[in-house]
């Protein structure tokens, strides 16, 4: 689901306790293999920011082709440890060691792209080339850095994984209608009023402003959620929040 015109949302701090997160655990686990759990949190990591990696390397002057390899085979080098055990995680966010660990994997591949058949036909993501590479092309041209293109992706592809489980939340709950009415709301990007969607929805105008007021709500609680499983410490959620918000 696409988030391209989201807005990441300043949130104030409310105090709660900092649980354990994905990259908290990892973070935790270090280089050591932590057993299942440890993996499953860094495949999951891996699974929902694989794209902004992608855009990075074919930024930064590789081919499609060549940009799903190199892609493909350092998440399969992250996600055997080895790789982890090398590029230190600092403590700190996921986004910042995912980037450093790429530009490291790309320092040493280069000096071997013309020896040695990369990625070895290993598949450890389902990285779909089409999409990815059609996902790229639809960025507008821009003089961006591939840095810069990276915390692009990045900020926009956890919008639309806070997007992706508020709609999933609202389907179990049976309002996947009134999701797809109020998604705009989310954004500041409204086309119809509150009156409109009613008539539409069957409900009151009254009614729907509540509806659309408790969807904000637990969209900024997701998104402090969300990025709080890319951090190690509660203290980085609104440094990361802000920072996210300039990039897009």
């Amino acid at each position: 689901m696409a988030a391209h015109d989201s807005k990441i949302e300043r949130m104030p701090a409310r105090g709660e306790r900092f649980a354990t997160t994905h990259w908290s655990m990892v973070v935790s686990a270090g280089g050591q293999h932590g057993g299942a759990e440890v993996d499953r949190a860094l495949a999951t990591l891996c699974e929902n920011y694989w794209f902004p990696l992608y855009a990075f390397v074919r930024r930064a002057g590789y081919s499609a082709e060549d940009a799903q390899d190199l892609t493909q085979e350092f998440f399969a080098r992250l996600l055997a440890k080895n790789f982890l055990a090398v590029a230190d995680p600092q403590q700190g966010r996921f986004r910042s060691f995912l980037l450093g660990a790429m530009k490291h994997f790309l320092s040493d591949e280069w000096s071997r792209a013309h020896t040695q058949k990369r990625g070895g036909n290993r598949t450890v993501l389902s990285l779909d080339s089409l999409d990815a590479e059609t996902r790229y092309r639809l960025e507008p041209a821009s003089d961006l850095t591939p840095e810069k293109v990276f915390e692009k992706q990045w900020a926009l592809a956890l919008l639309e994984q806070v997007l992706s489980r508020l709609h999933a939340e609202l389907v179990d709950e049976g309002k996947s209608a009134l999701f797809e009415a109020l998604k705009d709301t989310l954004t500041g990007a409204r086309s119809l009023t509150y009156a409109a969607i009613g008539a539409e929805l069957g409900m009151s105008e009254g009614a729907v402003k509540v509806a659309a007021h408790r969807m904000r709500r637990r969209y900024r609680a997701l998104l402090r959620e969300e990025i709080a499983q890319t951090l190690a410490s509660s203290d980085e959620i609104g440094e990361e929040i802000r920072y996210l918000r300039s990039c897009l």
